[in-house]
């Protein structure tokens, strides 16, 4: 099994989600997160007195899924997160060791 953690911007999760559900991606998980960037400009930034910083609120997608799923997955994020920017997100890709249901 692989995992995939993308973090796109927030205007864009709607979209990836309807592009993986029509794949029938089934289960994954959507996560409002607050990252800590370079300053490239102020566009959805906002200072954090929490971090103390300025910090742009993204969402992480968490999916697991098959090896061979894998290149669908990476590519409906891809072109689903796409934001015109040069930085829309990144995506990042691990292998599952074991899996336990509850």
């Amino acid at each position: 099994m692989k995992e995939i953690k993308a973090y796109i911007h927030r205007n864009r999760a709607a979209d990836v989600v309807r592009a993986l559900r029509k794949a029938k991606f089934g289960h994954f998980t959507l996560v409002d997160v607050k990252q800590v960037l370079k300053l490239l400009d102020s566009t959805g930034q906002e200072y954090s007195t929490e971090f103390g910083a300025r910090v742009l609120t993204e969402v992480k997608l968490e999916l697991v899924c098959k090896p061979e799923q894998l290149e669908e997955a990476i590519a409906l994020i891809t072109k689903n997160a796409q934001t015109g920017r040069d930085d829309s997100g990144c995506i990042y890709v691990s292998n599952i060791v074991s899996h336990h249901p509850i």
